[in-house]
């Protein structure tokens, strides 16, 4: 398979059906992506900034409160958008909405599949031989034509982005080629300690070392491609933020009121 990254026609992966239990102040009744920042879900955010990248297909991987997350998509275009209504033809014209140039499928992958099996569940449906894959609850400036670049240039399976520190993420240390040494979920004990920001390129060659539902992308595949030497990280020094507790949603919140969003770009 080819390392080859065609933006138009590359899907963004977003795992979204975690129950998100550390944000349970906002997550009671919904999915963690579907919390907002100002006036839209998190999830969109992130689509919102691959779109800028040129990325217009997006598979959502779908689990706890997967209603939720199709219901808002269903209706999004109706709600959002100017329209006219022809009663007598019975058609609706839409006027003018930003996600009609979008693809989004939306697959209930289950309410207990591991991220691993999220990914082998939704393989059928990625056209292309690479595919982007993200988490519905970070928030960056990653440069994703960079990114995509990156990929493209190093014979490796996966990229991911790596940023520093925050030690209680998946740690990673990289030999002077940025290929990944060794990779271990929140591990505090390494030198030289990088963190996985959740922002990957994937070959679907990958995927095979994902046995089964229950198989975690974190602590048990990716370890096997950095074994196999398979797994290159791009380095990131730009802003990264994910949502894991209030304190975070409050910070993304106020970056957001601020007008200075850095992952923002109109």
């Amino acid at each position: 398979m080819s390392n080859k990254v065609n933006l138009n026609e590359t899907p963004l992966v977003i795992l979204a059906g975690g129950l998100g239990s550390r944000l349970s102040e906002e997550t009671m009744d919904k999915p963690k992506p579907m919390v907002n920042i100002g006036p839209l879900p998190i999830i969109h955010h992130i689509m919102n900034y691959y779109s800028y990248f040129g990325v217009k297909k997006f598979i959502i991987c779908c689990g706890y409160r997967g209603d939720y997350i199709k219901n808002y998509f269903l209706n999004y275009r109706k709600i959002n958008s100017d329209f006219t209504i022809n009663y007598e033809s019975d058609n609706i014209i839409y006027h003018n909405n930003p996600i009609d140039k979008w693809s989004i499928s939306l697959i209930d992958t289950g309410m207990q599949t591991n991220t691993g099996g999220r990914l082998k569940k939704i393989l059928k449906y990625v056209q292309s031989d690479n595919f982007f894959m993200t988490y519905g609850d970070g928030l960056s400036n990653i440069n994703i034509h960079k990114l995509a670049k990156f990929h493209e240039n190093h014979n490796s399976q996966v990229t991911v982005s790596a940023v520093k520190p925050l030690s209680r993420f998946g740690s990673m240390v990289l030999s002077k080629d940025d290929k990944v040494k060794s990779f271990r979920e929140k591990n505090t004990d390494m030198p030289n300690e990088y963190i996985n920001a959740g922002y990957f390129v994937i070959n679907k060659e990958a995927i095979k070392e994902i046995k089964n539902s229950r198989t975690s992308w974190e602590f048990d595949t990716m370890p096997i491609i950095s074994n196999k030497k398979n797994l290159m990280a791009y380095k990131h020094k730009g802003f990264w933020q994910c949502m894991d507790n209030i304190r975070e949603k409050n910070l993304l919140e106020d970056l957001y009121n601020s007008g200075k969003a850095p992952w923002i770009y109109k």
